[in-house]
């Protein structure tokens, strides 16, 4: 994997225990932590993976905490099931989440530079961690939710060989 060039706020992160500016969700056990500049889109990203069945972990502020390679995810207790509305209002939700690992990362500052980019990595809190680049992609959330409930990773280097021909090439 590539390691993502340009510092982010998940980047600045480090110790255990520390509290970041991200939004996150969970899907199949696995942790989401989208990132991304102020005004970005993470809530708006975090609540269209909520309508596709995501659970909230953390909207605005998410605390890492690290055990040992892995990192778990959670609110802070104060803003736990919280999640803001623009225009609207806070919104409490029923189902959230908290101590979750970090499975992957949602990058709203980077957008993919080709169909079939090569693999990424954020360091988050001091961990590598899968990324997907997801500025202006329209289906950034069920694409997300796929990928979440797959349990692997996209592989651009995923198509086969082409079959040679039945009669060996030869014409």
């Amino acid at each position: 994997m590539t390691p993502d060039p340009g510092p982010g706020p998940a980047q600045a992160a480090a110790g255990n225990g520390a509290t970041i500016h991200a939004s996150a969700v969970a899907h199949c056990g696995r942790g989401c932590l989208i990132i991304g500049r102020a005004g970005s889109g993470k809530t708006t990203l975090a609540l269209e993976m909520m309508a596709l069945g995501a659970v909230l972990i953390a909207d605005d502020r998410v605390r890492l905490t690290r055990a040992g390679a892995r990192l778990a995810l959670a609110p802070p207790p104060q803003l736990a099931g919280l999640i803001e509305i623009r225009g609207a209002g806070i919104l409490r939700v029923a189902r959230h989440a908290a101590g979750v690992d970090l499975w992957l990362a949602a990058d709203l500052d980077r957008t993919a530079p080709e169909r079939m980019p090569s693999p990424a990595e954020t360091v988050v809190g001091g961990v590598a961690v899968p990324s997907i680049p997801c500025r202006d992609r329209p289906a950034a959330a069920a694409s997300l939710m796929a990928i979440l409930a797959a349990g692997s990773l996209p592989d651009p280097e995923f198509l086969p060989d082409p079959e040679p021909p039945a009669d060996g090439g030869a014409s």
